[in-house]
């Protein structure tokens, strides 16, 4: 079975994806979805792509709510800024997070986190040291935005993918 499906959550991922982005279940979505969920796997196996092994679903399942928090909030506070109403309040800057995290699954969904949170973005990721460069709109206190990413993402996503 491995062999027809080496990454079966994929396969499916790919195969509702293609229907759903097709809006159809017509004979031709089908067979194209079909040959998505077959082929794609298949390719990332030749590739050599790990394969993601998740641990604690109770984790996730806080980790997707409090960024879903987090987006809504940080969308209010920069629609506030944009509008004009903390304009002259708001200070932005980089700040430097050191980070224990070393999965590269878990980095890049950090990464997906952190820049898909209005009025922060991941600049860049050394390696060697661990540590993110993080640019934020407003930045009040260096400390709160370390511990934020630390505790709120980075253990989590630690629970998650090590």
């Amino acid at each position: 079975m491995r062999r027809i499906l080496p990454y079966p959550v994929l396969s499916l991922g790919l195969f509702v994806a293609s229907i759903l982005l097709s809006a159809s279940v017509a004979p031709p979505s089908l067979v194209l979805a079909v040959l998505l969920a077959l082929l794609a796997p298949i390719i990332m196996l030749a590739l050599g792509v790990d394969r993601v092994r998740l641990k604690a679903p109770k984790a996730m399942a806080r980790l997707a709510i409090d960024v879903a928090g987090d987006i809504v909030r940080s969308n209010w506070a920069v629609s506030q800024i944009i509008l004009g109403r903390r304009r002259h309040e708001r200070t932005s800057g980089f700040i430097h997070i050191p980070l224990d995290l070393r999965d590269r699954y878990g980095l890049a969904v950090l990464a997906i986190i952190v820049t898909s949170t209005p009025g922060t973005l991941w600049v860049e990721y050394e390696s060697a040291t661990g540590r993110l460069l993080l640019h934020v709109l407003d930045l009040v206190d260096e400390e709160t935005w370390v511990r934020l990413i630390k505790d709120r993402y980075e253990r989590r996503l630690m629970e998650i993918f090590e």
